[in-house]
């Protein structure tokens, strides 16, 4: 059944995968969007234009229509889920918060995670944010039947991200003959999944009435360390590898969100169970290697040489933190 369906965003890493895949699967999709994203917009999608933070606009362009299912892909404050539960109580068969694996408890007590590991990250405001928007949304299912589903996305790609903070800096780095930067010794284990991965489970989930009142995370069950991952890379680019390793603890000296995504996250071995969401969503497998998404990776950037650019920040503060890293 054809399903009428609203994405508050659409055009990122995860959402442009999930927002293709609803098209496809028939569905009547509306993307409210500010139009500002480079990833374009499925055939067949309604696009709205429009900024979510302007609740009186939103009201108006909405005051007639109702849903069978919202996602918001851009909540990350408790004023944004709670603005939500207004806008939408009453008005959607389901609502679908996107938060993150990263607010899971770390450091974890237990491997691989479950949906029922804790939530609490001591370390990262963006985490704790997400965590206080699911206590918000799941109070409004206990007490105003707010029909919730909280989907917990890890560490997720497309063929335009490197999964190493500077992006394709790192890969200008390398063929230049200069060092790369990696947190710790790199052997901590680390899951990467694909966007069309998480977007087979994903839309699985929309319309589907046992999941409301739900967590679930979606992620490969390929497990690497970074080393792995970076030589992975290195193969794809055809680019030597030239691997300086630093501990965590320093490199988030220098720049706070990248200190609260290694602190709060990527320092730390995860890995998880996908029992869960492999019971809801039956036909749900993540299919595609990290080996064939670097390929990927490098195969859109050998057709893209526009995008081959330095991040000038990046690319500065790798040297000095390398310079700073030689003179201990």
């Amino acid at each position: 059944m054809a399903l009428k369906i609203l994405f508050i965003g659409g055009t990122g890493i995860i959402s442009s995968a999930c927002a293709q895949l609803t098209v496809e699967k028939g569905h009547e999709l509306y993307l409210l969007t500010r139009g500002k994203s480079e990833r374009s917009v499925p055939e067949g999608a309604k696009l709205i234009k429009a900024d979510v933070n302007d609740s009186q606009e939103i009201k108006q362009l909405f005051a007639r229509h109702t849903w069978d299912v919202v996602v918001d892909f851009i909540a990350y404050t408790p004023q944004q889920v709670k603005r939500d539960v207004q806008l939408f109580n009453g008005k959607t068969a389901q609502y679908i918060f996107i938060s993150s694996a990263s607010a899971y408890q770390k450091p974890p007590e237990h491997w691989p995670i479950t949906e029922d590991t804790p939530l609490k990250n001591p370390f990262w405001q963006y985490s704790q944010n997400k965590i206080q928007c699911e206590d918000i949304l799941m109070r409004a299912y206990r007490e105003q039947d707010f029909p919730v589903t909280i989907v917990r996305p890890s560490h997720t790609y497309d063929a335009r991200t490197i999964p190493l903070k500077g992006g394709y800096t790192n890969i200008l780095r390398l063929k230049q003959g200069r060092p790369i930067i990696l947190h710790g010794d790199g052997t901590s284990l680390w899951t990467l999944t694909h966007h069309l991965d998480f977007a087979r489970g994903f839309v699985g989930l929309l319309g589907l009435p046992q999941a409301i009142g739900q967590v679930f995370h979606i992620t490969s069950d390929e497990i690497m360390s970074w080393n792995q991952i970076t030589e992975i890379l290195v193969k794809a680019f055809a680019v030597p590898l030239n691997v300086v390793h630093i501990p965590s603890e320093i490199l988030a000296r220098y720049d706070e969100e990248w200190g609260g995504s290694l602190m709060g996250d990527k320092r730390f071995c995860l890995f998880f169970d996908n029992s869960k969401i492999k019971k809801f969503v039956p036909d749900f497998k993540a299919k595609i290697s990290f080996i064939n998404g670097a390929d990927e990776m490098a195969r859109w950037y050998r057709e893209n040489p526009a995008k081959q650019k330095v991040d000038a920040y990046w690319d500065s503060l790798f040297d000095k933190i390398l310079a700073d890293w030689q003179d201990k």
